[in-house]
């Protein structure tokens, strides 16, 4: 493969490509490259249960792949007894279930970390919920016979280029167990629609609870392989490192966070926030990938925590819950108003987490100037 090196008394790959320290300057031409090319939500669109499509985030690491749906095939191989060749129509002709699941960017939050890590500069807004439609892995995984010797699947997108200097196809690997799991689908339809070019088309692996990394688009190949995978965007990215020669642990689940759609309204340059006086009502979202919401907290002064009232929806195990609050500022004057989500795991929002090199799961706890007037 272009940009990795081997030797005959060393077969290990290399990933030569070079580091590109964090930074506290300004914003590179190659970050902002990169954030025209990808969107996030506007923080206003946390009001809808399900995010409308054109409004949910997007990240595309390389180039959207064309893909002909009449002539896409997905090949199930490896270690399985039987192995499967399956069109499109062949996928929808299978059981289908749609489950109404948030993803969201493992960077999320990486522009917020002082030093930068030099990627996608996401602030907050990587992030979405869809109701995605599709078939369950499982049963598709025992209809192949997946051998017992296999211990993970390998899912190669249709997505190719260079990352860590090194040419690759988009791939990761999840244990044959977590791919079992009913809610793991092959997508195929995103609210009730099918799959835009841009979110996968013409299937897409959904993941729920992981990060969105996991979740790979344009999937065209998946493989039961004996030992684990060790390509670029499994062990090499996405993983928590304090420095570039920390192997790191991997990004998996996402942590718990709730979020506020910024009341009031905004000064079109500098987002800044006026409220009229009187009572504010917020109406927002909480999540975690860990276990369900048990609660959100509001703060106005960073000191004095108040509960906000959550609503759970039993269905909705993998979709983010709304949370609302009646905030009444005790009278004009320049606030911050703060959120946090603790989980039915005992996570809870930090105010400043961890520090890592590429800038993956920063679930800090969000800061909303208002000037009440």
């Amino acid at each position: 493969m272009a940009g990795m090196t081997t030797t005959a008394e060393d077969p290990t790959e290399v990933w030569p490509g070079p580091s590109r320290p964090p930074t506290d300057g300004p914003l590179t031409f190659e970050e902002l490259q990169l954030a025209g090319r990808n969107r996030g939500m506007p923080l206003e669109a946390l009001r809808y249960d399900i995010t409308p499509t054109g409004l949910h985030y997007l990240l595309v690491h390389f180039d959207i792949p064309a893909v002909d749906a009449a002539t896409w095939r997905l090949r199930l191989d490896g270690l399985v007894e039987r192995p499967v060749e399956m069109s499109l129509d062949d996928l929808r002709a299978r059981p289908r279930r749609t489950v109404p699941v948030t993803l969201e960017c493992a960077g999320n939050g990486r522009a917020r970390l002082q030093p930068r890590p030099l990627s996608n500069p996401w602030l907050l807004e990587a992030v979405g919920t869809a109701e995605w439609t599709g078939t369950s892995l499982g049963p598709l995984l025992d209809e192949a016979g997946v051998r017992d010797d296999a211990i993970e699947l390998l899912f190669t997108g249709a997505d190719r280029g260079f990352q860590g200097g090194a040419e690759q196809d988009y791939q990761r690997s999840l244990t044959v167990a977590e791919a079992r799991r009913p809610e793991v689908l092959l997508a195929y339809e995103m609210n009730g629609a099918p799959l835009q070019p841009q979110h996968g088309h013409p299937v897409r692996l959904l993941v729920p609870g992981w990060y969105g990394m996991t979740s790979v688009k344009w999937l065209h190949r998946i493989e039961a392989v004996a030992t684990p995978f060790e390509g670029y965007q499994q062990a090499r990215t996405y993983r928590f490192k304090t420095d570039a020669d920390d192997p790191g642990i991997p990004v998996s689940r996402i942590r718990v966070r709730a979020l506020m759609a910024p009341p009031g309204i905004p000064d079109f340059f500098t987002r800044a926030r006026t409220v009229p006086a009187g009572p504010v009502e917020l109406d927002d979202r909480a999540w975690s990938g860990l276990a369900p919401v048990a609660g959100v907290e509001v703060s106005a002064d960073g000191e004095t925590w108040h509960e906000a009232t959550v609503e759970r929806d039993v269905d909705g195990r993998w979709a983010w819950c709304r949370w609302t609050f009646r905030w009444e500022p005790p009278g004009a004057g320049d606030y911050v108003l703060r959120c946090r989500a603790r989980d039915e795991a005992g996570n809870v929002q930090p105010d400043d987490p961890p520090w890592n090199l590429g800038g993956y799961a920063n679930n800090g706890v969000q800061h909303v100037p208002v000037s009440v007037v």
